[in-house]
C-alpha cells in the first residue's frame, strides 16, 4: 500500500469528506486543509507528495496559494474548480499548477490522476537524487551516496580507502594530482615520504577497476608529477 502524503484543500465539506473516503482506501495519508493560508501552515509542518487545491476559498484563494507554494515547492499541484473556460485552465497551470480538473467530477478520475503524478514526480526524484550521487566517465560508475562503483555495469569491490582515491581522482577528473596531494586528502594527514604508499593503493585500483592495468583508460600517471582521472570528455 502507498504511503504518499495528499494534501487536500477545498472548503466545500462533501468534497472534502468523499475524497477522504477515496484517498485513504487507496492507503495515503491525508492532510486536509479550508483554505490556502492553511495549507501554507501544514506544508511548513509536515511532507507532502501531492497537493489537491480548489481554486475558490476564503481567505487565501487556490491561485494565490499555488504562486506561493511554487516560490520553494515543487511538490505536484492539481486544481479543483468549477470554473470550466479554457482561459481559467491556462491560467491555473500558468502560475504553476500540474493539472486541471473541473467541478464536478468523478472520483475515480481525480484517483487517476493523483496516482499518475505520484508516480512521475516519484521517478523524477528518484533519477535526479541517483544522477546528483554519481560520477560518470565512460562505463566507469561511482555512486557518491552508497560508496558502490560500477565498470561495465559490473560492481566492483573497493576497500574504503581505494573508494577514497577514486572518488578524489573522479571528482577532479582531468586535473593532475601529485601523489603528496592524494596521500594528504585520504589518509588526512601530512605527507611524510609516503610515495610507495600511494602507488601501491593505485596498483591495487587499477587490478580492480581497469581491464588492462598496465594500458589504463581511468587512472592515468603523468609522469614525474603523479596522477589523473580521464575526463568524462577525454579521447
Amino acid at each position: 500500500m502507498p504511503k504518499e502524503t495528499i494534501l487536500l484543500v477545498d472548503d466545500e465539506k462533501e468534497i472534502v469528506e468523499l475524497m477522504e473516503i477515496y484517498l485513504k482506501n487507496e492507503g495515503y495519508i491525508l492532510y486536509k486543509a479550508s483554505n490556502g493560508l492553511e495549507a501554507l501552515e501544514l506544508l511548513q509542518c509536515h511532507p507532502i507528495d501531492l497537493i489537491i487545491l480548489d481554486v475558490m476559498m476564503p481567505k487565501m484563494d487556490g491561485i494565490q496559494a499555488c504562486m506561493r507554494i511554487r516560490e520553494h515547492n515543487n511538490t505536484p499541484i492539481i486544481m479543483l474548480s468549477a470554473k470550466t473556460q479554457d482561459i481559467d485552465k491556462i491560467s491555473g497551470l500558468s502560475i504553476g499548477a500540474d493539472d486541471y480538473v473541473t467541478k464536478p467530477f468523478n472520483p475515480l478520475v481525480l484517483m487517476a490522476r493523483v496516482k499518475s503524478h505520484l508516480r512521475r514526480y516519484k521517478q523524477l526524484n528518484n533519477n535526479h537524487t541517483s544522477k546528483a550521487n554519481e560520477i560518470v566517465i565512460d562505463e566507469l560508475v561511482i555512486n557518491i551516496a552508497t560508496h558502490t562503483i560500477t565498470v561495465d555495469e559490473q560492481e566492483v569491490n573497493l576497500t574504503p580507502r581505494e573508494f577514497a582515491i577514486l572518488k578524489f581522482l573522479a571528482i577532479n577528473q582531468g586535473i593532475v594530482l601529485s601523489m603528496d596531494k592524494i596521500y594528504e586528502e585520504v589518509w588526512n594527514e601530512p605527507f611524510m615520504e609516503s610515495k610507495n604508499t600511494v602507488m601501491v593503493h593505485i596498483r591495487k585500483l587499477r587490478e580492480k577497476v581497469e581491464k588492462d592495468p598496465q594500458n589504463p583508460r581511468f587512472i592515468r600517471t603523468v609522469w614525474g608529477i603523479g596522477y589523473k582521472m580521464k575526463s568524462s570528455k577525454e579521447a
